[in-house]
């Protein structure tokens, strides 16, 4: 925790808005999706989803992947707290609504389904999206995915699994748009990047969450922005956001949004 105050202040001394930023492509995105203050309709379906999480008392034994919460090691957890604890914020599942609207992806890969508020914003921004997600959790995974069909979800493919074992098997298609939210540990984060790099075309978008999760996470985030694939990056502090277009000059933006 120490850490990521460190961090977030180092952040805030570093950031800028559109008003610091000279990239037309970046500074459209900035403008007309970062800060774009519209009230969608969409939003009350999010905000209802979360809040219908967030009194769910249903107990589910939690098998950890990856690095696991920050907040609790207990392996029996309600639906609400980890709506409360582990869940997609609703400002960052309304950013990911906008980016997705605004670039339209087609094949979406989500790293990290969890209880699907993140996959469910995804799927209200572009319903002729086909979306992938994969979690880890078996029991997670059921309790999603019934809650999928309930919302009457019809693109959503949910994987229930090691991402390892299903990225090798998902490789040969490409991706517009890679949400990587799950397993926050440094190696497997860049073994992640790595792997998925070979789905990626000059228009995708790879969106790494909590990148000052540990200072190795922000290890990673550092190694993955000298890639000489990536040529433009922003950090948002929760999230780093990459872009792979060879019409850009190689460039590193600091937003506060």
């Amino acid at each position: 925790m120490l850490y990521q105050i460190k961090a977030y202040l180092n952040f805030i001394l570093k950031s800028t808005n559109q008003h610091g930023v000279h990239s037309p492509f970046v500074y459209h995105l900035v403008s007309n999706c970062f800060y774009d203050k519209t009230n969608y309709e969409a939003y009350k379906n999010i905000h209802n989803h979360k809040k219908q999480l967030l009194k769910n008392k249903t107990q589910l034994i939690v098998t950890d992947l990856g690095a696991g919460s920050n907040l609790t090691k207990q392996r029996e957890r309600r639906v609400s707290e980890i709506a409360k604890n582990a869940g997609t914020t609703l400002k960052r599942a309304e950013l990911l609504y906008r980016l997705v609207a605004y670039f339209k992806p087609n094949a979406v890969l989500e790293l990290g389904t969890s209880l699907g508020i993140a996959t469910h914003a995804i799927s209200l921004a572009n319903p002729e999206a086909r979306i992938t997600t994969i979690e880890g959790c078996p029991n997670i995974s059921n309790f999603t995915k019934a809650n999928f069909e309930k919302h009457s979800l019809k693109n959503i493919h949910l994987i229930t699994g090691n991402f390892n074992d299903a990225i090798e098997k998902l490789k040969p298609n490409p991706y517009d748009l890679v949400f990587f939210d799950g397993n926050h540990t440094k190696e497997a984060t860049l073994h992640y990047f790595e792997t998925l790099l070979q789905t990626a075309h000059n228009d995708s978008v790879f969106i790494f969450d909590d990148i000052y999760w540990s200072k190795p996470m922000t290890e990673a985030w550092e190694t993955i922005k000298k890639h000489p694939k990536v040529t433009v990056t922003i950090d948002t502090f929760y999230w780093g956001i990459v872009f792979f277009r060879k019409e850009q000059l190689k460039e590193h933006f600091v937003i506060r949004v």
